[in-house]
């Protein structure tokens, strides 16, 4: 059977937040931001291996207690220049132990809120799809394009307009091809769509699955996870 590798990039500093502290190693809920995406993945048994991808450069890791995940965590310190740079460095990483079959999920760091029932769901419905697929909400918002000026240009239609989130899913022989053929691809399944006839399916996730990118959505995320924590399992 196809293995599935969960990657989750981590090499940036994260600078939005304006923090000493690379983003994903800023404590929320009492850990790293990056150890409560690590954990749900790890704990889900249908995952092979979770790669951690950090900086070479990285110090951090080693000043924090992993010991939790010993058959599943590894970090890998072969973060790029980029996102898309930084997974193909850690597909090269993996290649020896990888088939191309194999399945490829990637999960944000800064997405600590990710549960396990939704990575569980996601697994369900993407792993018979003959391409792949990605987490993603439909747009609620009206969409404005602003001009240079700060002026509204246009009022964009919303229908049948999605938020990506992550995880994001495809076989590694597919995900190589997208990423060599869109080396800036902002996330897996732009690369992925950059191939001919390759459409990834849209699998709707849930709005607690927040990034984070500023510092107000610390305390969002903080707050959705110690409320999570209260309630029993």
């Amino acid at each position: 059977m196809p293995k599935i590798f969960a990657l989750v990039p981590a090499a940036g500093q994260g600078t939005r937040l304006g923090d000493a502290v690379p983003k994903q190693y800023i404590p929320l809920a009492g850990k790293p931001m990056m150890f409560h995406a690590l954990e749900t993945l790890a704990s889900i048994a249908r995952i092979h291996t979770v790669v951690a991808i950090l900086s070479p450069l990285d110090r951090h890791w080693g000043e924090h207690d992993w010991s939790e995940f010993p058959e599943k965590i590894e970090a890998a310190f072969t973060g790029g220049a980029n996102r898309a740079e930084s997974v193909v460095n850690a597909l090269e990483h993996l290649a020896p132990r990888m088939a191309k079959d194999d399945w490829v999920l990637v999960h944000d760091a800064a997405r600590p809120c990710i549960t396990k029932s939704l990575v569980e769901q996601f697994l369900d419905e993407v792993i018979t799809d003959p391409v792949g697929g990605l987490l993603a909400m439909p747009l609620a918002d009206t969409l404005k394009r602003a001009e240079v000026t700060l002026r509204v240009a246009e009022t964009v239609p919303r229908e049948h307009l999605w938020r990506a989130q992550t995880p994001q899913m495809f076989r590694c022989g597919i995900l190589k091809r997208g990423l060599a053929s869109k080396p800036d691809a902002t996330d897996e399944s732009q690369a992925v769509e950059n191939l001919l006839g390759q459409a990834p399916k849209l699998v709707q996730g849930e709005n607690s699955n927040i990034k984070v990118t500023f510092a107000e959505d610390l305390e969002l995320a903080e707050l959705i996870l110690l409320r999570r924590a209260m309630v029993p399992a």
